[in-house]
């Protein structure tokens, strides 16, 4: 039985496969032909050279073999541990215990979860290892008695479980693969802007392949025509390298070509593959790398090409869609000003003090679960319709010098409601728009956080957020402002009624988030 120090890796191909070669030729042979790891486990020594010298000049797919060796199954699973990516094991049964080989086997499949590798069993005493129970019982994939076992069976076995284990691995690879590419998709998916998309889009690809070395995403001339210089629009490393962000002149041609007809390109140490849009012009995606790309990695790059230039369209969809909301909110926001002469600038204003209370409100932690990019970067905007109930009330009313009677304030009053049914049924169902926070807003602005408000009598936080927030700008800039039926204030006498309304009238974590963005940004100028 053999020690630990008796244990020895050998690499008995390297004389034959670089002895004509330069040094960097070398290097670049072994990177593109990797050899196999064959792990010899067997406590007679003799064992280990006989293999090594009837296979030491055996290849396979132009790859040598490079022999591990372990006297024991306890050196085995040192060295199983230590390399993940062992081809073959010729593995003896009877070494430190009677069935110390079939142990290892269990411990290959079921602890390491190795089911790629490709186990051959070879036994001196087939009588205390009957082959049939063998097979039966344990996941190997080949059983040998080694007296059987000439010089031209051991080399047909072990390039038959090579064939095995390179099919295996490729699939497994291709699964693996492809799953990344979807969870990177899916990444892209995410991004919330075209910027951030183009932005992310080598990052994903750079950290999808292990054998990138930058990633560059290219467009053609300005005109974005094909036969233009490329351009490139974003980049990544792979790693974090130091990113060289420029185009070797050597891939220039191969990008002029995929973007003038479409098709990849793969060359000694570069592929480009076509990113192809409806709504764009047509993206290249060049990727260099310290060898060539082998062909799994192609399809790969295809396959992720391919979804993001769903993915493009996708975003280009829903910025049309976000333009068309956009548009809708300023129309309705059109009606208001035909119905109040003094809608238009306060609208603006009242945006600017919503966007800001938001921002400032999620800077202090307060309402996670409501206060994320998108209602932040959706406020403004929806502020706009606030008021747009007041299209229902008589101008008689709205336009009225001076204080409103009992009946009149009953009229104006309906505004709230009015407002918030109209924009609901426009918003619909589903996830938040801005059609949906503005039917939020207009219904719930006039409610008081005392519960004295209208039009449901709402308090405390059952009023919704955005009603809390636009309740409070609203008012300030009011205030601040001359008005049909009343003179501007003072702005004291405006920060002293926010001060004194604070827990009454409005949310105080809303008013202590407005006077620190008042605080911060200087109080604003009134004509």
């Amino acid at each position: 039985m053999a020690g630990a120090g008796d244990r020895a890796v050998e690499d008995a191909s390297d004389d034959l496969l670089f002895a004509d070669e330069s040094a960097d030729e070398a290097a670049l042979a072994a990177l593109r032909n990797p050899p196999w790891l064959v792990l010899i486990v067997d406590d007679d020594h003799e064992v280990h050279a006989i293999t090594r010298v009837v296979l030491g000049d055996a290849s396979f797919e132009r790859r040598h073999l490079r022999f591990l060796s372990a006297y024991s199954a306890k050196q085995a699973r040192d060295l199983l541990a230590e390399h993940r990516d062992i081809a073959v094991i010729l593995l003896d049964v009877v070494m430190e215990t009677d069935d110390a080989g079939l142990t290892l086997v269990r411990h290959i499949r079921e602890t390491l979860g190795n089911r790629q590798v490709r186990i051959i069993l070879r036994t001196g005493q087939p009588g205390q290892a009957p082959e049939r129970a063998i097979i039966a019982t344990y996941d190997i994939n080949d059983y040998k008695a080694k007296s059987e076992l000439t010089a031209q069976k051991l080399f047909t076995a072990t390039v038959a479980a090579l064939r095995s284990y390179q099919h295996i691995t490729l699939i497994e690879r291709g699964r693996l693969g492809v799953e990344a590419v979807m969870e990177a998709a899916d990444h892209l998916f995410e991004q919330p802007s075209r910027a951030a998309f183009l932005r992310a889009l080598p990052e994903r690809m750079a950290a999808l392949l292990p054998v990138a070395g930058s990633v560059l995403l290219c467009v053609g001339g300005p005109d974005g025509a094909p036969d233009g210089p490329p351009r490139v629009v974003s980049a990544a490393s792979a790693g974090g390298a130091p990113l060289d962000a420029s185009l070797p002149d050597t891939v220039i041609p191969d990008i002029r070509a995929a973007l003038a007809d479409g098709r990849s390109r793969w060359g000694d140490r570069h592929g480009v593959a076509l990113l192809r849009s409806r709504s764009q012009a047509p993206h290249a995606l060049c990727v260099l790398a310290d060898a060539s790309l082998p062909e799994m990695e192609q399809r790969l790059i295809e396959l992720f090409c391919a979804k993001a230039g769903t993915g493009f369209d996708n975003l280009h969809l829903v910025e049309r869609l976000q333009e068309a909301q956009v548009a809708t909110v300023h129309a309705l926001g059109k009606l208001a000003e035909y119905k109040d002469e003094v809608t238009g600038d306060h609208v603006k204003r009242l945006g600017r003090w919503a966007t800001a209370i938001a921002h400032e409100l999620r800077a202090r932690d307060l309402f996670p679960d409501e206060l994320d990019e998108e209602f932040c970067g959706m406020i403004g905007l929806a502020s706009v319709l606030h008021d747009v109930g007041k299209v229902a009330i008589p101008d008689a009313i709205l336009r009225k010098p001076g204080r409103l009677d009992a009946e009149e304030m009953r009229h104006m009053r309906e505004h709230a409601a009015i407002g918030g049914a109209i924009l609901r049924d426009a918003g619909g169902e589903g996830p938040r728009n801005c059609l949906s926070m503005g039917a939020e807003i207009a219904e719930s602005h006039h409610e008081r956080f005392d519960g004295g408000g209208y039009p449901h009598g709402l308090s405390g936080d059952a009023i919704p957020l955005s009603g809390r927030i636009v309740a409070v700008a609203d008012v300030f800039d009011a205030l601040l402002h001359r008005r049909p039926y009343k003179k501007a204030w003072e702005m004291e006498e405006v920060l002293d009624l926010l001060r004194a309304e604070s827990g009454q009238h409005f949310d105080p974590r809303v008013i202590d988030a407005f006077l620190a963005v008042l605080a911060r940004d200087g109080l604003p100028l009134v004509a």
